[in-house]
């Protein structure tokens, strides 16, 4: 058989690479070979917030393993960059493909007994995070149990000054330097448009099921938006299908702007258009960190 570089970056298995497709080149001739010395898994299943906000581990793994292939196993793929090699969507037949392919380093950040069952059967030569014992969620080494404990003792929680990457990286064998996010700009070729003048404040006004004592009363978004108005600036109200009829509401009483809601791309191009961001609930926070 000719020579295939199975080990290439651009290796595909089972359809052509790209750059068979642009210049019709063989693996022998190929001047575009980028060989892979190391597999990494990352397990990140978590809500969009928490996906964003592991992101800077990535800045960190490209620089300490310039030549590595990186897996990225999660439940909100939108997010992840494109960069990553490959990015899987947790479901049964992806479990059955990793349970079939060897790493060599393996970072589960969740403490999510499914994540941490992954981390236990997919083979690698070196583990970090958090794997199973007895049925539970336990630190695979010593570099995970103070984010371990810290989520068993509500004193050790209130006590602890770390911040999540500082945490994330410590567990992974790293000190935090101030990576930033990574979270992929969206295409500048559709932008909406939004009757309003710059710069453009966008108010999101949910705050999900889980933390309603975040949640602001109507009349306080009213006076936000009359006020920015007033001072000049637009105001694009945002949110999810829970918070339609309530945006519906105060973009009538304010006269601010609602478009509607929309999946996650378009939600974060939506925030990629304003100037400033207020919001209670964390994954629009992350959203608007990440594209600074």
């Amino acid at each position: 058989m000719e020579t295939v570089h199975t080990d290439c970056r651009f290796f595909r298995g089972d359809t052509p690479c790209s750059f068979h497709k642009s210049e019709g080149i063989h693996c022998q001739d190929c001047s575009h070979y980028e060989p892979i010395d190391i597999r990494i898994l990352l397990i990140k299943l978590g809500a969009v917030g928490d996906v964003i906000r592991t992101t800077p581990l990535l800045r960190r793994l490209w620089q300490e393993f310039p030549h590595a292939h990186i897996t990225w196993l999660t439940h909100t793929p939108e997010v992840v960059p494109r960069r990553v090699d490959r990015v899987l969507l947790f479901d049964p037949a992806v479990l059955v493909y990793l349970l079939a392919t060897n790493f060599d380093l393996l970072y589960n950040l969740d403490k999510d007994a499914e994540a941490c069952a992954v981390a236990e059967l997919v083979q690698a030569k070196q583990k970090y995070g958090f794997g199973l014992r007895h049925g539970y969620c336990y630190p695979l080494n010593s570099l995970a149990e103070h984010k371990f404990l810290t989520g068993l003792f509500d004193d050790l929680n209130r006590a602890n000054r770390k911040s999540y990457p500082q945490e994330i990286f410590e567990i992974c064998g790293f000190e935090f330097e101030g990576e930033k996010y990574v979270l992929d700009r969206p295409s500048r070729e559709r932008q909406w448009t939004i009757v309003q003048p710059h710069p453009l404040i966008g108010l999101n006004t949910g705050c999900g099921e889980r933390w309603k004592t975040r949640l602001w009363p109507d009349e306080y978004w009213i006076e936000l938006a009359k006020k920015l108005q007033q001072a000049g600036m637009g105001v694009l109200f945002l949110g999810g299908a829970q918070e339609h009829e309530k945006n519906l509401r105060l973009s009538h009483a304010s006269g601010g702007s609602y478009l509607g809601y929309f999946p996650l791309p378009e939600f974060i191009q939506l925030v990629d258009q304003c100037d400033l961001l207020v919001t209670a609930v964390t994954m629009a926070l992350h959203v608007a960190i990440g594209l600074e």
